[in-house]
C-alpha cells in the first residue's frame, strides 16, 4: 500500500516561507484566503485572545497569524524541524510550540476555544481520530475548522497530478488519493465526536494572469491566489462546533 510521503516537511526550513519553486508556495496562497477567514470567524464566536489549537501546524502559516491577532496559539507538529521554523517566524514570540502526535493530544478535556486542523487530514490514515480528539479537548460550543480535499477523480487530476506537472519540485506521493476525504464522510466523522452545524466553503485558485503564469513557469507567483467557491469538487474548507 502507497503512504504519503510526510517526509518532505522537514527538508524545507526557511523554503517555508521563501520558496516559490515548491508546492509549499500554494499553502502559503491558500493561507493568505482562509487564514484571516478564519480569525474572523473564531473573534466574533469566542472573543480576541481565545484560546486556539493548530494541529498539524507545520511551518506556523495560521498559528503565527492568529497569534498576530492576538489569540492565545498552541501549536503541535510532529515535525521538529518545521516547528524551529514556525517559531522562528512567529513576531510575537507568543506561540507555544511543541511536538506530539494528533492521535493522542497531550492537552485535557476542554481545554480550547477553537480547534484547526489545516491540509493534515489528508496526511494520516484515521482523521476519524483526530476529529474526535479535537472534540474532546475543545470547550462546549468551540469550533471545529480543517481544511482537506475531496475524494473523486477531478482532484487527483488537478490536486495531485495537475501540481506534479505545473509545480516545480513537487516531492512523490505528496498526496495519495485513497487519504482524501469526501464531504459526506466528514460530516459522518464530525457527527461521530459530537459536533454539530457542520458547514462546507468551496476552495479554489483563482484563474487569474498569476495562475497562467504558473502553468507557464512551473513557479507559483508570489500574487498567485485561491478564492471561495460553492463547489466542494477539489479542495474545502469545513466548520463544525461542539455540541
Amino acid at each position: 500500500m502507497t503512504t504519503v510521503n510526510n517526509a518532505l516537511y522537514d527538508t524545507l526550513g526557511n523554503r517555508w516561507y521563501t520558496a516559490q519553486d515548491d508546492p509549499v508556495a500554494l499553502l502559503r496562497a491558500e493561507g493568505n484566503l482562509r487564514n484571516p477567514w478564519i480569525a474572523t470567524a473564531i473573534a466574533t464566536r469566542c472573543g480576541t485572545g481565545a484560546a486556539v489549537l493548530d494541529i498539524g501546524c507545520g511551518g506556523g502559516f495560521l498559528s503565527n497569524e492568529l497569534a498576530r491577532a492576538g489569540f492565545t496559539v498552541t501549536g503541535l507538529d510532529q515535525s521538529v524541524e518545521s516547528l524551529a521554523v514556525a517559531q522562528a517566524y512567529d513576531a510575537t514570540r507568543s506561540v507555544h510550540y511543541e511536538a506530539g502526535s494528533a492521535l493522542e493530544l497531550p492537552y485535557p478535556d476542554k481545554s480550547f476555544s477553537a480547534v484547526c486542523a489545516m491540509d493534515f487530514l489528508e496526511h494520516i490514515e484515521d482523521p476519524a481520530r483526530v476529529i474526535q480528539e479535537a472534540a474532546r479537548v475543545l470547550r462546549t460550543g468551540g469550533l471545529f475548522f480543517a481544511s482537506t480535499f475531496n475524494r473523486n477523480w477531478l482532484s487527483w487530476l488537478i490536486v495531485i497530478k495537475g501540481v506534479e506537472w505545473f509545480v516545480r519540485n513537487t516531492p512523490p506521493n505528496m498526496h495519495i488519493l485513497r487519504l482524501f476525504i469526501t464531504p459526506q464522510e466528514m460530516t459522518q466523522y464530525c457527527h461521530a465526536a459530537g459536533l454539530v452545524n457542520v458547514a462546507f466553503r468551496g476552495m479554489r485558485p483563482r484563474l487569474n494572469a498569476a495562475f497562467w503564469r504558473m502553468l507557464w513557469t512551473r513557479e507559483v507567483p508570489p500574487d498567485f491566489e485561491f478564492t471561495f467557491v460553492p463547489s466542494l469538487l477539489t479542495g474545502y474548507l469545513v466548520t463544525a462546533e461542539k455540541a
